[in-house]
């Protein structure tokens, strides 16, 4: 009789850790492409890409498809992913893979406190110990101290901001509002203003720049669609720490894709990180559900 109760928060969290892991592709992808053709068209092609997808998959419902619930927070939240993404995308082109995404681990910290601040999730002493946890483990590879505090790491901080802001409105549109919908929005937002802007930017394209702008926008919508079905399946609060698999993610992809090779602290960092999600999962999916949590 308990299968059902946990079956929902289980699938939140492996679309969660799946979702994370195509952002990780999208940053890879940025990455290499940005010294190519510059972030604006990178981050155009992310918009872009999305919103011709969605078209295409949604074209034979596109009428109910665009009437949201709530236009008001879908733009909001359209406009915080955007910002989110150019100051992360801005950033990738000036610190480590693995650098970038240890400030942006942050993110998960402010998810949790601004759930419990402004949608009254619980905040129980299991998930702040894991969100703690966690936060150790991005210290040891962050290490105060060490070039990662410059000032271009500002730009994954504000991109943390701005994607917790993002996920909140996400998760307080929940079930209401269709996943095609919110994607319909956040693709729209940003092809618009974007649109405008990257013809003062625009590079002498590459067959390799153009597949590799071609695989942002697809991964990224990918990744997008796994997110809010997570995020209408299961509060924010607990499928914050999972955020935290990006930084794994981020050092696996340094190591392999850009010879980027991580010490014993980072290693540890890493791990740290991950036993803390597994902790959460452990205690949301198997044990038994209590009042308070």
């Amino acid at each position: 009789m308990e299968q059902p109760s946990h079956s929902a928060p289980t699938r939140a969290i492996l679309l969660t850790i799946a979702a994370i892991f195509c952002f990780g592709l999208m940053d890879v992808a940025v990455k290499t492409v940005s010294p190519m053709t510059g972030t604006i068209p990178a981050l155009w092609a992310r918009y872009a890409g999305q919103m011709m997808i969605v078209v295409i998959l949604v074209a034979p419902r596109f009428r109910r498809v665009v009437r949201s619930v709530h236009p008001k927070l879908q733009i909001a939240r359209s406009v915080l992913l955007m910002l989110a993404t150019f100051f992360f995308f801005h950033a990738l082109a000036r610190v480590g893979l693995a650098e970038a995404t240890a400030v942006i681990s942050m993110n998960p910290l402010l998810i949790t406190l601004g759930a419990a601040l402004f949608l009254g999730e619980a905040l129980g002493p299991r998930r702040i110990f894991a969100i703690l946890l966690a936060l150790v483990g991005a210290l040891l590879v962050i290490r105060p101290g060490s070039d990662v505090f410059q000032p271009a790491a500002l730009l994954p901080l504000i991109s943390a901001l701005c994607f917790a802001g993002y996920t909140l409105i996400t998760r307080r549109l929940g079930p209401n509002e269709d996943v095609w919908t919110s994607l319909f929005y956040t693709g729209l937002v940003g092809s618009i203003i974007l649109t405008a802007i990257v013809p003062f930017h625009m590079p002498t394209f590459t067959p390799i720049s153009i597949v590799l702008l071609m695989f942002i926008g697809a991964v990224g919508t990918a990744g997008q669609l796994m997110l809010i079905r997570a995020l209408s399946q299961a509060e924010a609060g607990l499928l914050a720490p999972f955020n935290y698999t990006g930084l794994v993610f981020a050092v696996l992809w340094g190591f392999v894709l850009f010879q980027e090779v991580p010490d014993a602290l980072t290693l540890l960092g890493a791990l740290v990180i991950a036993g803390a999600g597994i902790y959460v999962w452990h205690r949301e999916t198997r044990a038994k559900p209590t009042p308070a949590r």
